[in-house]
């Protein structure tokens, strides 16, 4: 298993997904959701979005230009069985909060050949509904510059460009939703705009 994989890697999903993609084997067990996952502490300014051969739905993007808002910064890939699971989530999130300041971008980054398609993600794309911005990853150097370790993870970063919470793996989105109501100065109920960010709050 590689340092890289804690997720489920298997043909059955891949062909789920895209149909006719040709399939990739993995024979490394499922990531334990029922394990604490570790929340970084705040890791200063986030990396920019680096070797990106395409992107979808959206012109390209720089982390810079972003500042003002909160980013949530999600690195998955299709034919991954966690990935897959944890995409209702950061949609739904997607879908409650970007009107109010909140931008998600997807990083795929491969794990087999023949996730590097660009024709097979935008298919992945489609069959899950996924309408925020996605960066196609393939030659791992936006992972890299996270120095990501693992498939899924998620990055919040605040409106300074600093990271202020991490979170690997899937399950326990309550705790990865925090983050997101402490971007605010107004009380939750009032469904707010995303606005100042604590990042000691964040980062717990």
């Amino acid at each position: 298993m590689t340092i890289r994989s804690f997720a489920t890697c298997a043909s059955a999903i891949a062909l789920c997904l895209i149909g006719a993609a040709s399939p990739g084997i993995s024979g490394e067990p499922a990531r334990d959701q029922t394990a604490p996952f570790a929340v970084a502490a705040v890791r200063g300014a986030a990396p920019n979005f680096t070797g990106i051969g395409n992107w979808f739905n959206s012109a390209p993007l720089n982390i810079a230009d972003l500042r003002g808002k909160v980013v949530l910064v999600d690195f998955w890939t299709y034919g991954c069985v966690n990935c897959v699971n944890t995409l209702p989530h950061v949609t739904a999130l997607y879908a409650k909060y970007k009107d109010r300041g909140l931008v998600v971008v997807g990083v795929h980054t491969p794990e087999f050949p023949f996730e590097k398609s660009a024709s097979n993600v935008q298919a992945a794309l489609k069959r899950h509904g996924i309408t925020y911005p996605v960066a196609q990853d393939n030659d791992s150097h936006t992972w890299n510059a996270y120095r990501n370790q693992y498939w899924p993870a998620q990055y919040i970063v605040d409106q300074s460009g600093k990271i202020v919470f991490q979170h690997d793996g899937e399950g326990q989105y309550e705790r990865s939703t925090a983050p997101l109501r402490a971007c605010s100065t107004h009380p939750a109920e009032q469904e707010p705009a995303l606005s100042s960010c604590n990042s000691e709050t964040s980062a717990r």
